[in-house]
């Protein structure tokens, strides 16, 4: 059971964190959003996030 709440906690402040450098939005704004509206964002970001890598790891590729 502590191990979910370690992880639920993790996953929560990586969310955070994650919405705060990349969106730039402030902590409030972030815990004012309604808790689906944040895990749209998040999910959003992450797929944005593994996009971006796969392109750069095209791109090194292609550049030898």
């Amino acid at each position: 059971r502590v191990a979910l709440l370690h992880t639920s906690l993790k996953a929560y402040y990586e969310g955070n964190f994650a919405l705060m450098h990349h969106h730039k939005w402030n902590l409030e704004y972030i815990d004012n959003l309604i808790p689906f509206e944040k895990e749209i964002y998040v999910n959003l970001l992450v797929q944005f996030l593994k996009e971006e890598e796969r392109r750069s790891k095209e791109q090194q590729a292609q550049n030898g």
